[in-house]
């Protein structure tokens, strides 16, 4: 309204008031959306006794929670001679690439890149021939692309890759810095699970073998016992 005067000065006030509320309710509700969300995935990964699992959820909810259309996850295993290397093993929409692969190498690649560096990769307004988001009635290319590595201790798990029809907002990049985190420890926790299982099968493995070889030992002390008896009784009849 048009005022002068105290009134002028009153009414700036209360416009200031409500432009500090309006600011200081979004940022509320932007902190309460981060923290239920950090917690529902939390709460989701909890259950999982898989990689595979546990990536195809995090695509399933993940995806679309960020208003992102394209998803793909990758896991970082090693080949035969020791080097490291990215596999796709779970996906979201995914496969409108124009040089589409399920495996990178360290460097190779943004995602092989992102798990070289350790950093997250944001790509703006890429090329619109290089990767589109597609549905049966039509295709077109995102207007934001990112890169996640998934970090435990300093070492790369896994990578993850989305892509959006719009750019991602800084709600998003922070929830999904603090996610990588928590998936970070649940893919730890998931392997450390694995190797402990295996292990304990190799244990158990070794000791029926254990256990076989001292039976058949066992057997072959009896038989030599026997032909030791059948020596003696000889010699005495003579």
């Amino acid at each position: 309204v048009e005022a002068q005067g105290e009134v002028a000065v009153l009414k700036d006030n209360i416009n200031q008031m409500i432009g500090n509320l309006k600011d200081t309710t979004h940022k509320n509700q932007e902190q309460d959306w981060l923290k239920t969300n950090l917690a529902r995935f939390s709460s989701m990964m909890q259950g999982q006794r898989s990689i595979v699992s546990v990536a195809q959820l995090i695509m399933s909810e993940l995806t679309p929670l960020i208003d992102a259309q394209h998803g793909a996850f990758y896991i970082m295993e090693f080949d035969d001679d020791g080097e490291s290397v990215l596999h796709l093993v779970a996906s979201y929409g995914f496969g409108g690439r124009k040089s589409l692969s399920s495996s990178y190498r360290l460097r190779e690649s943004l995602i092989g890149q992102s798990a070289f560096e350790k950093k997250r990769i944001v790509l703006s307004d890429g090329p619109s021939d290089f990767l589109y988001i597609a549905t049966g009635m039509g295709e077109s290319p995102p207007r934001s692309v990112i890169v996640l590595p998934v970090l435990f201790e300093g070492e790369t798990k896994a990578v993850i890759e989305l892509a959006s029809f719009k750019p991602f907002n800084t709600n998003h990049l922070t929830f999904l810095d603090q996610l990588m985190g928590s998936v970070g420890v649940i893919l730890n926790m998931i392997s450390s699970s694995m190797r402990t299982e295996e292990l304990l099968q190799q244990l158990k493995k070794s000791n029926a073998e254990l256990e076989a070889q001292a039976a058949e030992l066992n057997e072959k002390a009896k038989l030599l016992q026997i032909k030791n008896n059948e020596v003696e009784l000889a010699s005495r009849s003579r």
